[in-house]
């Protein structure tokens, strides 16, 4: 099963976890992801392409549910405005064993952070700025590229 949601709602992770613990998998991984208030920031901003952002998710959990042989993946990302302390992005995946669950996992935040279609503007108390994209989130996505299996 794969589940993708882009909306402005707060990410219920119990809700996500119980629902992944459904499938009878012998390991959930998840990851949460929080909005920081580094640099000043007081709201995060983050802007979608409606569709190809959704047909991107879902391409990457396709991805990773052939490859680790999942029985579920979610990936659940806010849109909108934030404030520091505020869930913006979960990840869970439930595999048969934990290898599996834990490497699916990686890979999905990782290609999530340079394949889908988001834009981020923090705005702090100097004037609001777009967050360029990052190196080490390329070099992070790159290292499933490397190997079948496993990260380099």
């Amino acid at each position: 099963m794969i589940r993708v949601s882009v909306d402005p709602a707060p990410i219920e992770v119990a809700s996500e976890l119980a629902a992944l613990e459904a499938h009878g998998a012998g390991a959930i991984a998840s990851f949460t992801g929080i909005v920081r208030g580094d640099d000043g920031v007081t709201c995060l901003e983050l802007e979608h392409y409606p569709g190809m952002t959704e047909a991107a998710l879902c391409d990457i959990a396709e991805q990773a549910v052939a490859r680790w042989s999942l029985l579920s993946a979610v990936i659940v990302h806010r849109i909108g405005p934030m404030s520091p302390g505020e869930r913006i992005v979960f990840i869970g995946t439930a595999a048969q064993h934990r290898h599996a669950a834990l490497d699916a996992c990686s890979f999905l935040i990782d290609r999530l952070k340079t394949d889908a279609p988001f834009w981020k503007r923090e705005v702090t108390d100097r004037s609001p700025r777009w967050v360029a994209a990052r190196a080490d989130d390329d070099q992070a996505a790159s290292r499933w590229t490397r190997s079948a299996d496993r990260p380099a």
